[in-house]
């Protein structure tokens, strides 16, 4: 464990990776940080042998107290970094990482319930250490992830979470997709009000906090239909990325 607090660089080796969808890995690391709260970041910082650096922050996945730290990382169009970590980055590589980071986007244990999730693409990795966390728990209160994608595939996590659904009556686990050809979806479109409506009334009652995370225009269309739906803004949590 660090003693140097959430602000200092910390090296970290990369133990294994594996493919979590077409185009994101979770990359898993030892590094001496202090045990995070689900929903936290750490940032990442790269080092090229001229001594550029480029820094960029990922969500973790992983539960508070695992033993290794697991960051999802989605390749992007012309993203240095995500590109170092598909293309370049093995098993044995040290980085350098500071955190966890965060201190809005968290979910403890001792909170109120219900909890909806509602994730756009990668936004659902530190959605994932939410639901873990509350698993390691002992599923305290209901919790109801909706997970949307382009695609099927990229649904990462996917199975997991069907699987905890599946274990916990306590965690429902909906799915979405917006391109066709997607029949093992629960819908085939963008979350919209009706698919809201739905989801509430699935998780069975109104929820105490709401966790959205994803693309700017994602979260911010999700929280409009949240609010319309009837629910506080105060109760929305959101996390965002991009443009």
């Amino acid at each position: 464990m660090s003693t140097n607090g959430p602000g200092a660089w910390e090296h970290a080796v990369i133990t294994r990776i594996e493919q979590a969808t077409p185009r994101m890995r979770s990359f898993f690391l030892r590094a001496p940080l202090a045990r995070h709260a689900a929903g936290q970041h750490v940032d990442v910082r790269l080092t090229a042998p001229d001594g550029y650096q480029a820094r960029r922050s990922y969500s973790i996945a992983s539960a508070p107290g695992a033993q290794e730290l697991e960051l999802g990382i989605e390749l992007l169009d012309d993203g240095e970094v995500s590109a170092y970590f598909h293309d370049v980055a093995q098993p044995g590589d040290t980085i350098e990482v500071r955190g966890p980071l965060g201190g809005h986007f968290l979910w403890h244990p001792g909170q109120p319930g219900p909890v909806l999730l509602v994730a756009g693409g990668s936004g659902v990795v530190p959605l994932v250490s939410i639901a873990r966390a509350w698993r390691g728990a002992g599923a305290p209160a209901p919790m109801l992830l909706l997970h949307s994608a382009r695609t099927w595939e990229a649904l990462a996590y996917r199975d997991e979470l069907r699987g905890m659904a599946g274990a916990h009556a306590g965690f429902g686990y909906v799915t979405t997709v917006t391109r066709a050809g997607n029949d093992a979806a629960d819908h085939a479109r963008r979350i919209d009000r009706p698919m809201v409506d739905a989801t509430l009334a699935r998780l069975g009652a109104v929820p105490a906090v709401c966790y959205v995370c994803g693309a700017n225009a994602f979260v911010e269309a999700v929280a409009q239909l949240l609010v319309a739906a009837g629910i506080a803004p105060r109760a929305i949590r959101t996390e965002r990325y991009g443009g």
